[in-house]
């Protein structure tokens, strides 16, 4: 029984991984999302992802914060047992690249450079690996918890889609979309075939909850005046439900 289990978790995980790839290939085709103005559907995938960070993701952590609290490792315990603190060194890091490729298209007065974009893209690529090996390496209460977790992030690639288009223009969907593409299933693959620690794996989780939390708060809250606060806060309430009821 638990064998069958185990084969349906990553049957199951392979399609999220291949979906999560997709949906990062085809957003160049998805006419209907507008970053300026900004449209509904992006202000209805804020309020989801926002939902999932606050409602899902913080209490998660706090369960993995208990796993980094028994794992006995050594020279490295200081930093391991405190998965909020991982967190904020995952919020700080993306804070402080997104601030150096907002500065260096500044500069340009259009897409950031040729560095800075392989810079960016390197870095999430590497994001998205992780989120590819935690769909398979997570501990996921039940399989809705799995859904949960594609649905968001879902919504989440598609956002982040639209940002980088809008900051590396034609050079991301040259390039740059498909190395996200590839990622996300590289992650899958490493998780399919490596079984880290589990202090590890929460230390993961940590680093990319606060990487999260902070592309979250800053592409599904814009200005007020880009979004629509109706749509927001319908996405908002209802992934709250499905998520408290599940």
């Amino acid at each position: 029984m638990i064998n069958k289990r185990r084969d349906f978790v990553i049957v199951l995980s392979l399609l999220f991984a291949v979906s999560f790839a997709i949906i990062h290939f085809s957003t160049k085709y998805m006419v209907f999302i507008k970053r300026a103005p900004r449209s509904r559907f992006l202000s209805f995938a804020g309020g989801i992802a926002v939902s999932y960070v606050f409602i899902h993701l913080l209490p998660d952590l706090n369960t993995h914060q208990q796993v980094l609290e028994k794992a006995d490792n050594g020279v490295l315990q200081f930093v391991e047992n405190h998965a909020y603190l991982m967190a904020l060194f995952g919020l700080a890091f993306f804070y402080g690249l997104e601030n150096m490729v907002s500065r260096e298209t500044k500069k340009k007065q259009s897409h950031a450079g040729s560095g800075i974009f392989w810079i960016h893209i390197g870095t999430f690529f590497f994001y998205n690996m992780l989120i590819g090996y935690l769909l398979i390496q997570e501990e996921f209460d039940h399989m809705m918890g799995m859904f949960f977790y594609f649905l968001a992030l879902s919504v989440h690639f598609v956002t982040v889609d639209q940002s980088m288009r809008e900051t590396h223009q034609y050079v991301y969907d040259q390039y740059g979309r498909w190395a996200l593409t590839v990622a996300v299933l590289v992650g899958w693959l490493i998780g399919a075939f490596t079984k880290l620690e589990e202090a590890l794996i929460s230390t993961m989780f940590a680093f990319l909850s606060g990487a999260l939390m902070l592309n979250v708060l800053k592409e599904e809250l814009p200005k007020e005046s880009d979004s629509s606060f109706s749509s927001f806060a319908v996405g908002l309430i209802i992934y709250s439900i499905l998520l408290l009821i599940a």
